[in-house]
C-alpha cells in the first residue's frame, strides 16, 4: 500500500471517521513503530510501519460495509462503556468489523442512523459543507398551535449560534416535522423547548435523501450503493 496521511490511514483502516481519528492523534493514543505521533498529517506506510491506537495494532485496509439502523431509545452513539450505558454497537456484535456511528443521535433519540467503517465517507456525511439535510418526526406534550410553530420557525441559540430550521409542519395534534441543516447537538429539542414545547419523542426519519422507511426499532440492514449517494441527493 501506498505511502499517506496517518489520520487517512486510520480512516482507511476503520477505526473512526477522519476528524475523529485526528483527535486520536492529538490525544496522544497513536503510535508509529512504538512512537508517540501526535501530528496527523505524518506520512506512514501501512505496510512497512507498525501503528497502533491505544496500544492495539490497526487492520490493513478492509472492506467497507455501510448499514441502515433504526436505532431505539436508550442507546449512545459511543465506542466506550460507561456504567450500565446501552451502545448502538451492542446492536451490531456479531457483525464482524470495526464499526462506528456516521454522527450521532442523542440517547434518547430514535430514528436513523448510519454505522460503517468508511471513516473517509462518514467524514463525508458528517462535515458541514455536505449540507445534509435532517428531518425529524417529534411527538409533544401538548397540541401544537400556530404560535409554537412560529417561535420554533423563529429559531434560538444553540451552542452559542444562532440556529434556525429549515422548515417545520403540524402533522397532528401534539405532532410535528421538523428540517435541520447542520445539526447541533441537541438542536432539535432546544428548538422546540424554547417554543415551550416538551419532546416525548423524537425520531430521525430523513438523512440527506435516504429515508428511515418501515425498517423496525432496533434493526438494521446494509445500504445499497444507490441509497449511499441519496444521502447526498
Amino acid at each position: 500500500m501506498e505511502k499517506n496521511r496517518l489520520s487517512k490511514v486510520l480512516a482507511a483502516a476503520g477505526i473512526a471517521s477522519r476528524r475523529a481519528c485526528e483527535q486520536l492523534i492529538f490525544d496522544g493514543l497513536v503510535k508509529v513503530n512504538g512512537q508517540v505521533v501526535i501530528v496527523p498529517q505524518t506520512i506512514v506506510s501501512p505496510d512497512k510501519d507498525v501503528i497502533t491506537v491505544r496500544e492495539q495494532p490497526i487492520k490493513k485496509k478492509e472492506d467497507k460495509v455501510y448499514y441502515i439502523l433504526n436505532k431505539p431509545a436508550g442507546y449512545i452513539c459511543s465506542a466506550r462503556k460507561s456504567g450500565q450505558s446501552k451502545l448502538v454497537l451492542d446492536l451490531f456484535q456479531e457483525e464482524g468489523h470495526r464499526l462506528f456511528t456516521v454522527g450521532r443521535l442523542d440517547k434518547d433519540t430514535q430514528g436513523l442512523l448510519i454505522v460503517t467503517n468508511d471513516g473517509h465517507f462518514a467524514n463525508e456525511v458528517i462535515h458541514p459543507s455536505a449540507n445534509i439535510q435532517k428531518e425529524y418526526v417529534a411527538k409533544t406534550d401538548q397540541e401544537i398551535s400556530a404560535e409554537h410553530l412560529k417561535a420554533i420557525s423563529n429559531g434560538t441559540l444553540v451552542e452559542g449560534a444562532f440556529v434556525k430550521p429549515l422548515r417545520v409542519e403540524k402533522v397532528r395534534r401534539g405532532t410535528l416535522k421538523i428540517v435541520i441543516g447542520e445539526g447541533k447537538k441537541r438542536e432539535v429539542r432546544l428548538l422546540l423547548s424554547a417554543a415551550g414545547l416538551k419532546v416525548k419523542e423524537l425520531t430521525r426519519i430523513r438523512l440527506g435523501g435516504l429515508v428511515l422507511g418501515p425498517l423496525p426499532v432496533g434493526s438494521w440492514r446494509p445500504l445499497t450503493q444507490k441509497e449511499r449517494q441519496s444521502i447526498f441527493a
